[in-house]
């Protein structure tokens, strides 16, 4: 039965944390050299009972796989455990003298000891079909040569590189984008077809064969072009880093892999893609995003001035029920540009409603009877909802706080008024109760204005939901009750 790799190692071996932690990270990073070689490569360690298991298994992610099924949980077969037991028992790599089959085909081994600070933790094994073809002999020699390389390094506990990054935002180079072999001196000894393709669209003209890559690609930078720091490390290959150059227009993303030999430095392996469109995206992207962004903005700040005129002509005005008519348009437009401004500050077209609801409250609790004063409170949450919703939900509970604090506290006798509101959340239904400790409702009375007018238009339509006003605990003040829909939680 498979198991996992933190179960596996844990439960079946002697091996410390940090032992652990460097299978992981060998496991992170050994996709370069399936991939070079086009080889699976299976971890195996070793159990208490002295037989390997598959803690870990990769394939090569552009050539033929060798294991089909999930290997990982199954114990080596004896008749290859004399191998493995032999490269990890002396630290060093064992290549098989006869393939093995696994029924269709014919498989060489490698097994490679894991080896850190010293001591080999657990075998790999490079598995290749025979004769398998792979383009081009020159390509397939350098590609073995790369792949050997790394496995002497796995073996004398150089790989994984400590401190290594091998993620840059999207686009990180794999083999198959392109790589390049370089020498101590940072001169380029062989480039893939596909890398040779990437500097070319870069704009290096000319054969790349033996010049210092990192003086090439300096040279056809635009001064005055921002440079990320470590890209002459990276092209030089003295730092196992990712970087990204860009010269006219195109983007390539370069990760770099020193190259070791008995402690000393032996060239590098340089990973590049062509990342260019990917990069155009995120671009458009980024503006789509600053421009909704600065539409809810300018929404906001136009409804804003819509408010100061009302508010202006409120004061003008000599009716008082048209001052009061005034006020209360001046309100319902600074709630929906409360919601504006807080999209103003997102990219996703959905907000905190929480957050917005607590400026509506705010709002409400600067509208004070002439008898006392009146406090708001929210109990619950109501979590991150839509753009429209939001605005729906916004306008229905100013209307029902602003109505509870100017109509339900006549004739409180000084005594404080209270506005609570309750919100539960289930998934994308919620449930609100608007309650008050004011004079409560008649029984039997007819709501008509154009307050309830609207909060009973936008609960049923936008929120696809229900409202009923009815008598708070113990009869004392209103309870009004939406169930509401929000749409899908995300």
């Amino acid at each position: 039965m498979p198991i996992s790799l933190p179960r596996a190692l844990r439960d079946s071996t002697d091996l410390s944390d940090t032992d652990l932690d460097w299978l992981h990270q060998l496991m992170a990073d050994w996709q370069v050299v399936a991939d070079l070689s086009t080889s699976d490569l299976v971890l195996w360690v070793r159990t208490g009972d002295g037989r390997f298991v598959a803690a870990g298994h990769t394939r090569p992610s552009s050539g033929t796989t060798v294991h089909l099924e999930d290997v990982i949980g199954r114990r080596m077969p004896l008749s290859r455990e004399a191998m493995a037991t032999e490269a990890l028992l002396h630290a060093q790599i064992r290549e098989a003298v006869e393939p093995y089959w696994t029924g269709t085909s014919a498989v060489h081994e490698t097994y490679v000891p894991v080896v850190r600070q010293g001591r080999a933790l657990a075998v790999v094994t490079k598995e290749t079909s025979v004769g398998l073809i792979r383009g081009g002999r020159i390509v397939e020699r350098e590609m073995d040569e790369l792949a050997d390389a790394l496995c002497r390094m796995i073996a004398e506990g150089c790989f994984p590189i400590s401190g290594a990054g091998t993620t840059i935002r999207h686009g990180t180079p794999r083999v198959a984008d392109g790589f390049l072999r370089l020498d101590a001196d940072g001169r380029v000894l062989f480039v893939s077809p596909n890398g040779r393709s990437c500097f070319h669209r870069l704009g290096l003209d000319g054969e790349l064969d033996g010049i210092v890559l990192a003086e090439a690609v300096t040279s056809i930078i635009p001064p005055r072009t921002p440079v990320d720091e470590a890209l002459a490390v990276v092209l030089m290959g003295r730092q196992a880093w990712l970087t990204e150059v860009e010269a006219s227009g195109v983007f390539l993303t370069v990760r770099s892999i020193p190259l070791t030999l008995g402690g000393g430095r032996a060239g590098a392996i340089l990973l590049v893609r062509d990342v260019t469109e990917v990069r155009r995206r995120e671009q458009v992207l980024l503006n789509k995003d600053a421009t909704i962004r600065e539409v809810h903005h300018r929404v906001k700040n136009n409804l804003q001035t819509v408010s100061a005129l009302l508010r202006m002509q409120a004061r003008r005005a000599s009716n008082e029920e048209t001052r009061h008519a005034l006020a209360e348009a001046e309100r319902r437009v600074t709630t929906i540009a409360t919601v504006h401004d807080a999209l103003s500050h997102n990219v996703d077209e959905r907000v905190d409603f929480d957050e917005v609801f607590s400026s509506v409250l705010r709002m409400a609790a600067m509208v004070a009877t002439p008898n006392g004063e009146v406090s708001t409170r929210l109990e619950g949450s109501f979590g991150v909802v839509d753009a429209d919703i939001a605005q729906a939900l916004a306008t229905v509970l100013a209307e029902l706080v602003t109505n509870a604090v100017e109509h339900g506290m006549e004739g409180m006798d000084g005594r404080e008024g209270q506005v609570l509101v309750r919100a539960r959340r289930d998934g994308d239904a919620v449930e609100v109760h608007v309650l008050d400790n004011g004079r409560g409702i008649v029984p039997g009375s007819l709501r008509s204005g154009l307050g309830t007018r609207i909060v009973t238009t936008l609960v049923r339509g936008e929120l696809r939901g229900t409202i009923d006003w009815q008598p708070g605990p113990d009869g004392q003040g209103t309870d009004v009750v939406i169930h509401a829909h929000l749409g899908q939680e995300r």
